[in-house]
């Protein structure tokens, strides 16, 4: 069960009205689960930009070192990193303006999740971007 979650009216609103995504953690590596699901929602639609300081580039798109050097506004910010990453990625998702922090499966912290939610951001965690676009039929 995860341990914040919006319900799926919520969830369908955040997807239906992002444009970009942050995936932080995202791989340069096809079988890896950040790079499947990055991929996927470039497919669908949003444009995503991989957040990676080890990686300078990503199947041609440049890999940024923080939230904070992405060239445009960011609406989720999808994290593929521990948990115990999530507190420091709420602060620089807090500084950049974010409107939701999406931790995937088996990402979670409730302090991070309240530090999140008192700044105003929509907060779902332990929970997978893609099967829940898939789930709530989004277009």
């Amino acid at each position: 069960m995860p341990l914040l979650r919006l319900n799926d009216s919520a969830i369908h609103q955040v997807l239906t009205h992002a444009k970009v995504i942050a995936v932080v953690g995202h791989s340069d590596k096809p079988y890896r689960t950040s790079y499947q699901i990055a991929q996927f929602m470039r497919n669908v639609g949003y444009t995503v930009y991989p957040v990676n300081p080890q990686v300078q580039e990503i199947d041609s798109q440049p890999s940024y070192p923080s939230l904070k050097t992405i060239p445009e506004p960011v609406d989720i910010v999808n994290v593929f990193r521990r948990s115990e990453y999530l507190s420091e990625i709420v602060n620089e998702a807090i500084d950049i303006n974010a409107k939701t922090i999406w931790a995937q499966l088996g990402v979670a912290d409730e302090v991070a999740a309240q530090k999140a939610l008192n700044a105003g951001l929509n907060v779902v965690m332990d929970s997978c971007i893609k099967v829940e676009y898939l789930r709530l039929g989004i277009r």
